[in-house]
């Protein structure tokens, strides 16, 4: 697992030209490629002094992964939410086929997420610095979000739905035949076809049920 983005910032300051900062380093990293772009061409998208992006990130690095970090944090809201959305533990999921419905609930409202254009981005370029100069961390941190999952399986097993003594690899498991699975051979998550999404992600899902589903 990543631990790549926990770096801070060197200075706060303003939320707003913060933001401005990595949204503009973002689209430039994923055009040019992050060797490629100057602290200049970000500060001038941004519409912020060159003083500033280094005050508030230090060097080009330390603004790569703050990109990683901000993608990674809200990676975690999302899986969080679709997972209280769709597999809270007070959902009154009792059958097997139910809860086969609300994971595919949430395997869908998980693609869809990855599918925007904000994290498309952010996928299009780990996988282009990974091609172009790869280094340890450069990947998004997903402990987290995984960490989420793997609690809501472990729950699902405790009310006799799933059967596994390893929540973590049924969680693993489910990673790779919905989300791994859907976007395996498409780098930039925004090409890749929502219909085709929707329905890797089902099939992924009833994969899944198949497998750890209590007979």
């Amino acid at each position: 697992m990543s631990a790549a983005g926990t770096e801070k910032t060197v200075r706060e300051g303003s939320p707003v030209k913060r933001a401005a900062i990595v949204t503009a380093a973002r689209e430039l990293f994923v055009r040019d490629g992050v060797d490629r772009v100057s602290m200049d061409a970000v500060a001038a998208l941004a519409g912020v002094s060159k003083r500033t992006v280094y005050d508030y990130f230090g060097d080009k690095r330390r603004l790569f992964l703050a990109i990683l970090s901000d993608a990674a944090e809200s990676l975690t809201a999302s899986v969080r939410r679709a997972l209280d959305e769709h597999l809270a533990d007070d959902a009154g999921i009792t059958t097997v086929p139910r809860l086969e419905q609300a994971l595919t609930a949430f395997a869908i409202d998980l693609g869809t997420t990855i599918h925007s254009a904000d994290y498309a981005a952010v996928f299009a370029l780990v996988a282009q610095q990974r091609l172009r100069n790869p280094a340890p961390g450069d990947d998004l941190a997903t402990g987290v979000a995984e960490q989420a999952l793997t609690e809501r399986i472990a729950h699902y097993a405790g009310a006799g739905l799933l059967d596994t003594g390893d929540p973590r690899l049924a969680a693993a498991h489910f990673g790779a035949l919905t989300v791994l699975l859907a976007y395996n051979d498409q780098p930039d998550p925004a090409r890749a076809d929502p219909r085709q999404v929707r329905q890797t992600m089902a099939d992924g899902v009833h994969a899944f049920i198949r497998a750890y589903a209590t007979r």
